[in-house]
Parts: structure tokens; C-alpha cells; sequence
């Protein structure tokens, strides 16, 4: 169950790779690749780099001109898809208490 209390992580059978400022996700287990845009690029790096998806959401709200369930709507559904596909995989917050579930 995707949470915003939750991380996410690249496994390692997946390889990814930048273009300019969008990049392809190759699940190298299951022959599958999605290519990301700007926008969904820059949601993919926050969500693997931050502490938390949370974290990550809060990122985005101060970087774009979005209303905020909009923004949370599209983060969540853009990262569920690639869970569900492999691409990425959710682990516990690295600071759970920080970081409540939404």
C-alpha cells in the first residue's frame, strides 16, 4: 500500500537513464520501460532522494505553481504505476515519526 509516510526506492533491476531533463525506466526482469517527462522526472528523483514521499510532496509544492490535491493526486497515481510495474519499491520513511501518512 502506497503511503506518503513511506520511501521509495529503485530496485536493482532497474536501470534508469536521464535524457535532458526526462528519463526511461527499464525493469530489466520484465522487459517493460516507461519514459517520464519533466515534470515526472523531477517527482521520480524527489521521491527516490527524500526521506519520505512526503517529503518529496512538500518539495514539489514549493517548486510548483499546483493545487496542492491536484499535485498529491498525480504523485501518488504516477508512483503507484510504477510500483505496480516494478520500477520502483516502497520501504518505511527513514524517519516514520516525521513524516505522517496521508
Amino acid at each position: 500500500m502506497l503511503t506518503f509516510a513511506n520511501r521509495a526506492s529503485v530496485p536493482a533491476h532497474v536501470l534508469v537513464r536521464f535524457m535532458d531533463n526526462e528519463a526511461v525506466l527499464l525493469n530489466l526482469a520484465s522487459e517493460r520501460y516507461f519514459g517520464l517527462d519533466e515534470t515526472g522526472t523531477r517527482m521520480w528523483r524527489l521521491a527516490t532522494t527524500a526521506p519520505s514521499i512526503e517529503a518529496a510532496y512538500q518539495e514539489l509544492l514549493n517548486e510548483y505553481e499546483v493545487a496542492p490535491e491536484l499535485l498529491h493526486t498525480h504523485l501518488h497515481e504516477l508512483l503507484l504505476t510504477l510500483v505496480e510495474n516494478g520500477l520502483l519499491e516502497l520501504l518505511p520513511a527513514e524517519n516514520a515519526a516525521a513524516s505522517p501518512a496521508v
